[in-house]
């Protein structure tokens, strides 16, 4: 049984930006630099990329197998059901959950939420975004739960959109407001005030979003593969257009 199991969530089938997965950064696909970003967590102790059993998503399959990470395969839509069987199969106490469309996991972040995480007793905590005014980049962190509110959630929810949208389940980030049907204990850390700035948004939905990313990997990349967030604020201040 595992302590902590990162969850890389991935598809081809992007409605806003189909097949981002596989595009590339700096010759690297995006869902490689995830996993080479990630490794460097040190109290991750197993990942997985969780895709579909769709043929287009053989691809994924494929990365996965060439950066010596398991895949897993299952429901297309119903990304709830495919968190839990993958965590379910893993026999993981805790989950972090990670859209592959973040392309700059900061690993020391994620080792902070996790130990906040267990040291509170919390059932969610995440710092993947300006949560609870935690002043975070969007897009440099993770969300974590407890297998057990993963569990509950899976035997008692039946609206689609929570379904597709776990962190629903837990917390709205649109609307910020915790979900009022579950009772479950929440929490975010502080960031950094050396990197605090939630008005920067590093995840990828879009081709302009994608481009902004392709341009920090082109910068830093090929002669800094372990560049951070505070590189990446440099150049958002020098070099963004």
């Amino acid at each position: 049984m595992y302590d902590n199991l990162l969850i890389i969530q991935a598809r081809m089938g992007s409605t806003r930006l189909p097949g981002k997965s596989a595009m590339k950064l700096a010759g690297k696909t995006l869902i490689a630099h995830i996993i080479e970003r990630v490794k460097r967590v040190k109290f991750i102790d197993k990942i997985v990329v969780a895709t579909t059993h769709l043929a287009e998503d053989n691809i994924i399959k494929k990365i996965c197998d060439n950066e010596n990470i398991e895949c897993f395969r299952g429901s297309e839509n119903n990304l709830l059901e495919r968190y839990y069987y993958c965590a379910l199969k893993f026999k993981s106490k805790n989950i972090l959950r990670l859209p592959a469309d973040n392309p700059f996991p900061e690993p020391e972040e994620y080792d902070r939420l996790i130990t906040f995480f267990n040291n509170g007793k919390y059932d969610f905590c995440s710092n993947i975004c300006n949560f609870l005014d935690n002043g975070y980049p969007d897009g440099i962190g993770v969300e974590i739960f407890s297998f057990e509110s993963l569990e509950h959630i899976y035997f008692n929810q039946n609206h689609l959109t929570n379904k597709e949208h776990i962190g629903l389940n837990f917390y709205d980030y649109a609307k910020d407001t915790k979900n009022p049907y579950y009772k479950f204990s929440i929490g975010t850390i502080q960031c950094p005030k050396d990197f605090s700035r939630p008005d920067i948004i590093l995840d990828i939905n879009n081709l302009e979003e994608f481009k902004i990313a392709e341009d920090i990997y082109k910068y830093y990349y090929y002669t800094n593969s372990n560049f951070n967030i505070k590189d990446i604020i440099y150049w958002w201040n020098e070099y963004k257009k």
